[in-house]
């Protein structure tokens, strides 16, 4: 039995879940999103206690590897309506900056041109400074997904430590070939 897939997922207040038979509708104070549920599992909202549980069909293998994944990603919505996620880069380098024009996410990180980056629907991104960007949105997978592609733009390198990195991120140092001896 999966450990994650047979806990309960806690509904809060002004959160509304409506289950159908194929798919999972949550909408929140933030906003509203729709999952199509695979059919080896099946969700049920208990109403009186305002829980939604996730239970699988058949013991069968995909079932069983369905079942916390599906749980996961109604939790991970419950989440995101009710609270949001948020990714912090920040960017490390002389004369790198960011900027936001319209839609879109200017990078300037070193190359010949300046990178325009189209920011998604359903994303909120802002610049508080020219060195750090702040993604923010319901959907936990398009969040994490923006900010790895603008991180891949120009991932930090090891040397210098210059780059565009997550906020807490730990970059390992190398020494240059100037330390042989």
């Amino acid at each position: 039995m999966s450990r994650i897939g047979k806990a309960p997922v806690e509904i809060p207040k002004g959160v509304k879940v409506a289950v159908n038979a194929g798919s999972v509708t949550v909408e929140g104070p933030l906003g509203k999103l729709e999952h199509s549920v695979h059919p080896a599992v099946a969700v049920a909202m208990d109403q009186g206690s305002s829980v939604l549980t996730v239970t699988r069909t058949g013991d069968h293998r995909v079932a069983r590897s369905v079942h916390g994944l599906t749980r996961a990603l109604v939790a991970n919505m419950v989440e995101g309506v009710s609270k949001g996620y948020e990714k912090k880069l920040e960017i490390v380098g002389v004369g790198y900056l960011a900027a936001i024009q319209k839609n879109v996410l200017q990078l300037r990180v070193g190359f010949a041109n300046e990178l325009q980056v189209p920011i998604p629907p359903g994303l909120t991104v802002t610049c508080p400074d020219q060195t750090h960007i702040s993604i923010k949105g319901i959907d936990k997978q398009l969040v994490g997904q923006f900010a790895a592609e603008v991180r891949a733009l120009r991932k930090p390198e090891p040397y210098k430590g210059k780059g565009i990195r997550y906020e807490a991120e730990q970059v390992r140092r190398k020494a240059g070939k100037a330390v042989t001896k």
